[in-house]
């Protein structure tokens, strides 16, 4: 397990109150002594293997690959990483299980989390039950009506579902209200934070606990097709599972990465969650990263039809890669990513999330892009973060106004 990087070129540090700046000098500290025991690395693999059930497959999408290049001009295969599989159905058990077992080991008797599409409430929700801690979740009250069934899923687990009422009502707000209480009960509370955002050590904290999906997926490629993909794609919000793929091909030059963002109602609009297409250098939730913010500095408010992509912020190590151009960033718009949605259904009896069908909507640009570049036909491979059980309100009532004459 190597270091933890505290900046991503100019960007990541820890700009938080100082009463915070001991709790997470205790965090920093026990990841670096306590995760790369082989106590703790027994104990966490063998939990990822037997009860988040990983590895998690790999799977080769043909129906939707001809859906998309019916004349094998530009795909020549197109690879699912199915972290929909995982225990809790999206990648956010590696992370939390990961950041719970940690708590444990450090004393902790209290877990707190934010969430917004619900998927890391829900995660977290798991691990603290699992190990027996008290578990609240902050969520913005916007988020708790569109995402109803994880807010059920949370309180049958045994959290707290703690309604943010404040700013958007969405994921900005709620990592505020995180924060708050993480100040007020910081001795005996871990705050798990759910994205490869915040004040440093958790950029690179959460990158790491989520570079299974990428380790995994480069074996697996190896095996099934005997070489590389020729691009990795992922959706960004605050970026964590985009991370955790990229950081299995960070070091193979060959492999392009993209990364797809929320452009909402458009990015000629005000109503958007692009923050590494449109945003600009500032300082939210702790790290100096890119943000959605007017020329005052001011955050604004982001908008995506995800709840999970909601957010005026990006993990600082996404800022970095856009910037040295080693990854390349995209954007899909709301109803895009619906009309994805609708496709992977008919085509491979998938339920993805929104947050996931926007990497899905740009499939088919960058196997053109891609292809001409390499003068062939590429293999592309797509994480597919999460289900999308939890969006069917959001997803049935749209997609029926699109179909109505």
């Amino acid at each position: 397990m190597p270091g933890l990087r505290r900046r991503f070129g100019d960007y990541g540090g820890r700009y938080v109150a100082e009463t915070l700046h001991e709790a997470l000098d205790e965090l920093e500290a026990a990841f670096v002594t306590i995760v790369p025991s082989e106590a703790f690395r027994t104990e966490l693999d063998r939990l990822l293997r037997t009860y988040v059930g990983r590895p998690t497959p790999l799977f080769r999408a043909d129906r939707l690959a001809r859906a998309i290049d019916p004349k094998n001009e530009t795909i020549s295969a197109l690879y699912l990483k199915r972290e929909d599989l995982a225990h809790t159905g999206a990648h956010k058990i590696n992370n939390a299980i990961a950041q719970v077992l940690l708590a444990r080991t450090m004393g902790k008797t209290r877990i707190i989390a934010e969430t917004g599409a619900g998927q890391h409430g829900v995660a977290t929700a798991t691990a603290a039950a699992l190990f027996g801690l008290p578990c609240e979740v902050f969520m913005g009250a916007e988020d708790i009506a569109r995402q109803a069934p994880n807010v059920g899923r949370m309180r049958l687990l045994g959290a707290a579902v703690r309604p943010v009422t404040s700013g958007s009502r969405t994921l900005k707000d709620a990592m505020n209200e995180a924060l708050r209480d993480w100040v007020t009960h910081v001795r005996t509370t871990h705050y798990c934070v759910g994205s490869a955002a915040g004040p440093h050590p958790y950029p690179e904290l959460v990158a790491q606990f989520q570079t299974v999906i990428g380790e995994e997926a480069r074996a697996q490629m190896l095996e099934v097709e005997g070489a590389l993909p020729d691009a990795a794609i992922a959706c960004v919000g605050g970026g964590s599972n985009a991370i955790g793929l990229f950081r299995g091909f960070l070091a193979d030059p060959s492999v392009a990465l993209y990364g797809v963002e929320a452009a909402g109602a458009g990015l000629d609009t005000e109503r958007h969650a692009a923050t590494l297409t449109r945003g600009r250098k500032g300082v939210l939730h702790g790290a100096k990263t890119l943000v959605l913010a007017d020329d005052g500095g001011q955050i604004l408010e982001a908008h995506s039809v995800s709840a999970g992509l909601d957010y005026p912020g990006v993990g600082p190590e996404h800022a970095h890669l856009r910037d040295t151009g080693r990854a390349t960033y995209l954007t899909t718009t709301d109803g895009e990513a619906l009309a994805e949605t609708r496709r992977l259904a008919r085509t491979e009896g998938l339920l993805v999330a929104l947050e996931t069908a926007h990497a899905f909507a740009r499939v088919e640009e960058i196997s053109r892009r891609e292809a001409r570049t390499r003068g062939r036909p590429v293999t592309l491979l797509v994480c597919l973060s999460g289900r999308g059980d939890k969006d069917l309100a959001t997803t049935l009532p749209a997609l029926e106004a699109a179909e109505t004459p």
